[in-house]
C-alpha cells in the first residue's frame, strides 16, 4: 500500500532520507517564509528597463511552412478556448479561472501561499490540473503564431492572459508561488513571449513598461533565489529553477540582483546539469520524460547564454551534447525512446502545434546545434522550436570524442538496448533503482524488459497516469506487478514511502551485456540480477535470436520458497489469444497485419487480465491522466530455488492477419 503525504509518518520517513545540510536548508526555508508572510521583500524601481535579446533577423522566416501551419492552427485553437491538459478536454481557456481545477470543479483556496495544503485535492482539486496552464506554455504557443503571422490578435490575447494572470495571482498568494519548479518554467515562457512579441508594438507596454509586470518578474527571481530545490529534492525541479531563472536574469537584466541572480542560477545549473546526467548522457533519475525535460530546459538556457553573449562554463554543453547523443542511441526506428520511470507529460519551451514530434524535434536541434554522427536515426517532420534556438545558439559542440558507433549499453544507467531484424527493439533494466535518497520518479522496475516490433509496443512498459489524488492508481502504475518483470509474495522489490518517497532501494547489476551478436545474424544476450527481495535474488537473462527473429526470457530465484507472479503487459494495439501457457498475439500496423507467439512458463498458472479496477490491473498509459484498458498476462506459482522460468516471445513475420 502507498501512503499518502502529508501525514506524521510520513514526515518522519521523508526526514530520514534527508541529511544534516538540507535539513538546516529546510530549516533556514521556514524560518524565511513565516518573515515573508508579514514582511515580504519589496521591487526596486527600475526606470529605463528595455529588453535587448531579440531574435536575430530573418530567424522567423527560416522556419519550415509546414511547421508554421501547424503552429497557426493550434493557436486558433486556443484563441477558440480549446486545450487538452494531461487527458481533460477544456473549452475555457479564451477566459480561464486560474485558480479552479476542471477535472474536479474545486477552486483552490487563497490565501498566503505556504499555507494552501496543495497536495489535499479535497482542499485543492487536482493541483497538475491547476498548475499547467499557468507555466504560460499555451501563450508562448500564441506569441509564437503573432510571430509568424504578424496578426495582433494573438498578441492582444497573450496580453490579456497575463495581465489577468498577473491581478489574480499577486506575489506570495495562492496556489501558483508554492512549487519552484512552476516558477522557473513560467519565468521561461515570459521571456519567450516578450521576444515572440518584439514587432508588436505594445509589447514594451506589457513587460519593461509596465511596474505590475516588472514586480512578478522580480519577485519570481527573488522567489528561486530564497528556496532552491535541496538534497534530496534537487532533481529535475532544481534544473527548471536554475534554467528560468537563469534565462531571466539574462534577458530581463533589469534589477540590482541580475548579476548576482544570474551567477548563482549558472552555477547551480552547472552543478546541478552534471549531478542529474550519467557519464553515459542519460537522465540519472532514469525516467526517460524528465531526460528530454532537462535536455530542453538545458538546451533553453544556453539559447540565453549566447543570445546575451553571457559566458557559460563548457561542461554545461558537454552535458546537452552527452544527452542528445544518449537520446539518438536509444530510441526506436519509429524515434520513440524508452517508456521508463514516471512521466508527467512536462516541457520546457513549447512554441509548436499538435502533432509535432517531441523527440524528433530534440534530435533535429541536437543536429543544428552539435552536429549528427552518422549513426544517428534519421530525423523525418520539422518543427517550429529547432529554428527558433539554432538562431540564438552558437553551432559547434565541445572538443571532445563522441561515440563512433551507436551505443547499446549504459552500464552507469544499467540500460541495455537489443536491437534485432523487422525492427525489433528491447530495453534491458538493470540500473539504479533511482536517484538521490528518495528516487521520487522510479518505479518498482528490476530487471523489466520493453520490447517493440517496427515502433509498436507488444511488451509494454504501463507509464504513469497519474501523481496526486487517486493512490491506488499511483501505487499501481509505479508497483512490481506494474512491470514486464517478477514478484514474490504480492510484494514490490523497493519499499514505498509515499508518492514521490522510496525508503528501501532493490540493488541491480548487470552480469552479462553482449549486444553485437544479433547485428550480424547471431544473438546477443543480456543477464542481470537484484536483491529487493530480501533473502532471494532474482536474475533474469534475454536472449535475442536475430536468425529466429526471437527473444527468450529466463527468470531464476535463489533463496528460500516464495509466492511468485510474473507478468508480461502488452500494449494496446496487441490483442491476445491466451490458451493454457500459449498466447498467441496479432496487431495492425501500417495497415498490414503481424503478429507473435508468446509461450509462458508452464510450471505457472496464466490469467489475462484487462481493465482491472479492484485492485489496478490491465491498463495502459499513453500520457499523464489518460488511461486506456490492456491486457495483462499473470501467471501465479511458487518458486523454491531450483530451475528457471522461460518465457519465449517469436515474431511470426508481417502479412498475418
Amino acid at each position: 500500500m502507498t501512503v499518502g503525504s502529508g501525514s506524521a509518518g510520513w514526515y518522519l520517513r521523508r526526514l530520514s532520507r534527508m541529511g544534516p545540510r538540507e535539513i538546516g536548508g529546510r530549516v533556514g526555508d521556514t524560518v524565511r517564509r513565516r518573515r515573508w508572510r508579514s514582511a515580504p521583500p519589496n521591487c526596486p524601481d527600475v526606470p529605463g528597463a528595455r529588453f535587448t535579446a531579440v531574435l536575430p533577423a530573418a530567424t522567423i522566416a527560416a522556419i519550415p511552412p509546414d511547421a508554421a501551419k501547424r503552429l497557426v492552427a493550434e493557436a486558433d485553437r486556443l484563441m477558440d478556448g480549446h486545450a487538452e491538459f494531461f487527458g481533460v478536454v477544456r473549452d475555457d481557456l479564451a477566459d480561464p479561472d486560474w485558480w479552479r481545477d476542471p477535472k474536479t470543479g474545486r477552486r483552490a483556496p487563497a490565501g498566503y501561499a505556504f499555507d494552501v495544503p496543495y497536495r489535499n485535492e479535497d482542499a485543492v482539486g487536482d493541483i497538475k490540473q491547476i498548475w499547467e496552464p499557468s507555466r504560460h506554455q499555451y501563450l508562448t504557443v500564441l506569441a509564437a503564431a503573432y510571430a509568424v503571422t504578424g496578426d495582433e490578435r494573438y498578441a492582444e490575447r497573450v496580453a490579456a492572459h497575463l495581465r489577468s494572470w498577473w491581478e489574480t495571482n499577486p506575489p506570495l498568494r495562492g496556489v501558483h508561488w508554492i512549487s519552484g519548479i512552476e516558477l522557473g518554467i513560467r519565468l521561461l515562457s515570459w521571456v519567450w513571449i516578450r521576444r515572440l512579441l518584439d514587432g508588436w508594438s505594445g509589447a514594451a507596454g506589457l513587460f519593461e513598461g509596465n511596474a505590475v509586470a516588472v514586480n512578478q518578474i522580480w519577485h519570481h527571481q527573488r522567489w528561486l533565489a530564497a528556496f532552491p530545490s535541496r538534497g534530496s529534492s534537487a532533481n529535475n525541479h532544481v534544473i527548471a529553477e536554475a534554467a528560468g531563472q537563469f534565462a531571466a536574469a539574462c534577458a530581463f537584466d533589469w534589477f540590482p540582483s541580475s548579476e548576482r541572480w544570474r551567477a548563482g542560477a549558472l552555477r547551480s545549473l552547472e552543478r546541478h546539469l552534471r549531478g542529474n546526467t550519467y557519464l553515459s548522457g542519460l537522465n540519472r533519475e532514469l525516467a526517460t520524460e524528465y531526460h528530454g525535460l532537462v535536455l530542453e530546459l538545458g538546451l533553453a538556457a544556453v539559447a540565453e547564454a549566447d543570445a546575451a553573449r553571457v559566458p557559460i562554463p563548457p561542461t554545461v554543453r558537454l552535458v546537452l551534447l552527452r544527452m542528445t547523443d544518449a537520446l539518438a542511441a536509444v530510441v526506436d526506428n519509429r524515434l520513440r525512446p524508452p517508456r521508463q520511470g514516471d512521466a508527467d507529460d512536462g516541457h520546457g519551451l513549447i512554441v509548436d502545434g499538435a502533432g509535432t514530434d517531441r523527440w524528433a524535434s530534440l534530435l533535429a536541434t541536437g543536429d543544428a546545434v552539435f552536429g549528427r554522427l552518422a549513426w544517428w536515426p534519421t530525423v523525418t517532420g520539422t518543427d517550429v522550436r529547432t529554428s527558433l534556438l539554432a538562431a540564438l545558439i552558437k553551432p559547434g559542440g565541445p572538443a571532445v570524442a563522441r561515440p563512433e558507433e551507436r551505443p547499446s549499453h549504459f552500464a552507469d544507467a544499467g540500460m541495455t538496448i537489443l536491437r534485432g531484424p523487422e525492427e525489433i527493439w528491447c530495453r534491458c533494466d538493470g540500473g539504479p533503482h533511482g536517484f538521490l535518497s528518495i528516487a521520487a520518479h522510479a518505479h518498482a522496475d528490476a530487471l523489466s524488459v520493453e520490447i517493440r516490433h517496427d515502433g509498436v509496443d507488444v511488451l509494454a512498459d504501463p507509464g504513469t497516469f497519474c501523481y496526486h489524488g487517486q493512490p491506488e492508481w499511483r501505487q499501481y502504475f509505479r508497483s512490481t506487478l506494474g512491470h514486464n518483470t517478477l514478484q514474490l509474495d504480492d510484494a514490490d522489490q523497493s519499499v514505498s514511502g509515499g508518492p514521490f518517497l522510496w525508503t528501501r532501494h532493490a540493488e541491480s547489476r548487470v552480469l552479462v551485456s553482449d549486444t553485437s551478436g544479433a547485428s550480424d545474424g547471431g544473438t546477443a544476450r543480456w543477464c542481470a540480477e537484484h536483491d529487493g527481495y530480501q533473502g532471494n535474488v532474482h536474475r533474469r537473462t534475454v536472449e535475442l535470436s536475430a536468425e529466429r527473429q526471437e527473444l527468450r526470457v529466463v527468470d531464476e530465484v535463489r533463496g528460500p520458497r516464495r509466492d511468485v507472479r510474473l507478468a508480461f503487459h502488452l500494449g494496446p494495439a496487441i490483442a491476445a489469444d491466451l490458451v493454457g501457457n500459449r498466447a498467441v498475439l496479432t496487431w495492425i500496423v501500417d495497415g498490414e497485419g503481424r503478429s507473435a507467439v508468446l509461450d509462458l512458463p508452464g510450471q505457472l498458472s496464466w490469467r489475462a487480465h484487462r481493465g482491472e479496477t479492484d485492485p489496478p490491473l490491465g491498463w495502459y498509459s499513453a500520457g499523464f491522466g489518460r488511461k486506456e484498458p490492456s491486457t495483462t498476462l499473470v501467471g501465479t506459482g511458487v518458486t523454491d530455488g531450483t530451475g528457471g522460468f522461460t518465457t519465449v516471445l517469436a515474431f511470426r513475420g508481417l502479412g498475418v492477419s
